[in-house]
């Protein structure tokens, strides 16, 4: 089996949007930046059921999803967050750099710990999971109300959420990595 499955290809096509939908924020074209951004999402959804559904689940494709979700989830949190952008409902800064720390502190421990003890595996956790799916509500509502330019606390509500579900999960995965390197390697 090829490693461009039909998954993969809309893989990489949700990442090949990325840069479209940074240039869309940053031009002022937030509602051809919603859509891109929803397109995205369905592409998401698109290509686990179709790996799924066909049997053409890849190593590849096993990779390259989480890191368009997150190359995504990390560029839209940025974009959203830069000053000089004429946006109702900006990212803090503090939360932006709170989800990269996150991130880049789960994928550094993945490697070290790989590196220094043999392989182990980490399972993404259903905190890392609500986490995520908090954070893509968190920039559609932000997308949406930047779009009708008015200030909105459900946005603040959802930047909030952010914050709670990013301590909760990374604590968490802090605690489950210190048991995956507790336990001897199978």
């Amino acid at each position: 089996m090829s490693a461009f499955t039909i998954a993969n290809q809309l893989t990489l096509l949700r990442m090949l949007m990325i840069p479209a939908f940074v240039l869309l924020v940053v031009y002022g074209e937030l509602g051809w930046a919603l859509v891109v951004f929803v397109i995205a999402g369905i592409t998401d959804a698109l290509d686990g059921l179709i790996a799924r559904w066909s049997g053409q689940k890849t190593t590849l494709g096993a990779w390259l999803d989480p890191m368009a979700d997150k190359l995504l989830l990390l560029a839209t949190f940025v974009v959203l967050t830069l000053p000089g952008l004429d946006l109702a409902n900006r990212m803090p800064v503090w939360l932006t750099v709170l989800i990269i720390s996150r991130d880049v502190g789960i994928v550094l421990t993945v490697a070290i710990v790989n590196l220094a003890i043999g392989r182990r595996t980490f399972h993404p956790s259903v905190f890392g999971k609500i986490a995520t799916g908090t954070y893509i509500l968190t920039a559609v509502a932000a997308i949406f109300f930047n779009y009708l330019r008015v200030h909105s606390v459900v946005v603040d509500l959802f930047i909030y959420a952010s914050l709670i579900i990013t301590l909760v999960s990374g604590f968490h995965y802090i605690w489950h990595a210190a048991r995956i390197v507790d336990t001897p390697a199978s």
